[in-house]
């Protein structure tokens, strides 16, 4: 994956902890849009992955000082498609398979989407997410194919 979010998603089978979204509005407001709010988030030592009523933002603080910040979001009315895969008996991790447009005119003849795989430890309940992301892919789906009739 690009972007160095590496790090990231591979933080989050190891020891990423969930925060409150009040903990996580005040921590990260000068990166929020107006009227933006967080719905739910985690933080790896420097780095977060954050649940807005509007995308998926990721926050990626590079270098010694972690001074140095890479975002990248992913807009909730883009995504697509949802799959899931629980962990298993073994040692297996959850993870959650997110398909989202790239094109910026969501009704082009010439969709560009991408895929993004993130990874939980076997403790993380992601049905919770899985179904919220299901919801909104479907409701996505119905709302570019119904206005492109």
């Amino acid at each position: 994956m690009a972007f160095g979010l590496g790090n990231l998603v591979q933080g989050l089978m190891g020891n990423f902890s969930e925060q409150s979204p009040e903990k996580l509005q005040a921590d990260y407001q000068d990166y929020l849009m107006a009227d933006e709010t967080v719905q739910s988030g985690y933080t790896l030592i420097r780095d977060a992955i954050i649940f807005t009523n509007r995308r998926l933002l990721f926050i990626d603080r590079q270098g010694a000082t972690g001074k140095k910040t890479a975002l990248k979001s992913i807009y909730l009315m883009n995504i697509v498609d949802v799959d899931v895969e629980t962990a298993g008996m073994g040692i297996d991790d959850s993870q959650i398979t997110i398909t989202y447009l790239k094109n910026v005119k969501l009704f082009s003849h010439h969709e560009e989407s991408a895929t993004l795989l993130l990874e939980f430890p076997k403790s993380a309940d992601v049905l919770a997410l899985y179904r919220f992301l299901l919801e909104l892919a479907y409701e996505n789906r119905l709302r570019i194919n119904q206005k492109h009739h």
